[in-house]
């Protein structure tokens, strides 16, 4: 009730006495591990109540939360101009800081006088290259639902299970890829961000590809996956039906928890179009790809460097003209072992990054003490 500013204090009013509330209920903590955003109300609360404990307060730094807000209400805003000054103010109040790139342990530092220590995002143990025999049962499984899955011819062998990417022998049980199989890009997306989806229907809508077909160039059908969901989601599924291309399906599945990184270990190429509110954080999702050996291609911004390294393990483009480019460059010959697509693959086995737990213990632990 009453004017949009009036119901926004009232609510951070309300949320700072219900968290409050709850934090000092707990047993007393050592430490108050913070994630940045949201941090309006949690990080005045979180000192307050580490006050109140004698507990030290850690700033997860993955953005900043006056960027994400200044998507909807402008730079301008008086809301994001209050936002942006109370996150200066109350981090530097914190005991140590992390952070997700080097770029952000810049900024805090130049502008928010906040030394932190870079921990970048990494892949959970799960996120891994999925075994031939898997991949053939989540085909089967989304072949259910999603048409793309489905076998384009049927089996010479009566007894054989087929997918759009995969056929088992009825006898043998043994799983092999079907000849001339379409090549598997994922791709994934909250349908929430304007400046995300108009990439996306951009990419999407783009006819470079099929045209690329058309001239003659040896390149696989396509199959697009774009999980994930979210308000517009049902919007630009209308707009992706009236698409109508010869030689690539689009579909937008919901996946369940364990499909997805599942899904991730079967793909041929991943392609991110997220863009950072900031330019100062990394996409989660190019981390659980490359947990998975999944070469990407990735539409730039500032510090996007620092994950995605271009032509060794994936390709950063700017426009869909330029992606479409990329995408026949990579799937020319497809599937063959050679070429840029495998170096990539092959680049990311080679260089093993540390999961979640080593990352933390080389890290962390150290800033904390040995001792705690």
């Amino acid at each position: 009730v009453g004017p949009k500013l009036f119901q926004y204090v009232i609510k951070v009013l309300v949320q700072s006495v219900q968290l409050l509330y709850t934090l000092l209920r707990i047993d007393q903590p050592s430490y108050i591990l913070l994630q940045n955003p949201p941090g309006l109300p949690s990080i005045a609360v979180a000192w307050v109540a580490g006050l109140f404990w004698g507990s030290k307060l850690i700033i997860d730094w993955h953005n900043y939360g006056y960027t994400i807000m200044s998507l909807s209400h402008g730079k301008n805003h008086p809301l994001v101009q209050i936002a942006k000054w109370y996150e200066k103010l109350f981090g530097r109040l914190s005991d140590y800081n992390l952070c997700v790139t080097d770029a952000m342990k810049e900024d805090l530092w130049v502008n928010c006088n906040i030394r932190a220590v870079t921990l970048y995002d990494k892949p959970a143990s799960y996120f891994k290259e999925t075994p031939l025999d898997l991949q053939h049962h989540l085909y089967m499984k989304l072949a259910k639902d999603y048409e793309p899955f489905r076998p384009r011819t049927e089996p010479v062998n009566p007894s054989a299970e087929r997918s759009a990417f995969t056929e088992r022998d009825g006898k043998s049980g043994n799983v092999v890829r079907t000849r001339g199989r379409p090549a598997l890009l994922i791709s994934s997306t909250s349908w929430t961000a304007p400046v995300y989806l108009s990439i996306l229907t951009s990419v999407l809508s783009s006819p470079d590809y099929e045209r690329f077909i058309n001239e003659g160039a040896k390149l696989p059908a396509l199959v697009c996956v774009i999980t994930g969901k979210g308000p517009l989601k049902d919007y630009y599924n209308g707009l992706i039906q009236k698409l109508h291309f010869k030689h690539i399906q689009i579909c937008t599945p919901w996946l369940e928890a364990e499909d997805y990184p599942l899904l991730l270990g079967s793909a041929d190429l991943g392609v991110c179009l997220h863009k950072s509110s900031s330019g100062l954080d990394l996409p989660m999702k190019v981390v659980d790809m490359f947990g998975c050996c999944l070469p990407v291609c990735a539409i730039y911004f500032e510090c996007l460097h620092e994950l995605v390294k271009h032509n060794e393990n994936g390709l950063i483009f700017r426009d869909s003209k330029e992606l479409a480019e990329q995408l026949k460059m990579l799937f020319l010959e497809f599937p063959a072992l050679e070429g840029k697509l495998q170096s990539f693959r092959q680049n990311l086995r080679a260089s093993r990054q540390p999961r979640w737990e080593e990352s933390w213990d080389q890290i962390v632990l150290p800033l904390l003490g040995h001792r705690e």
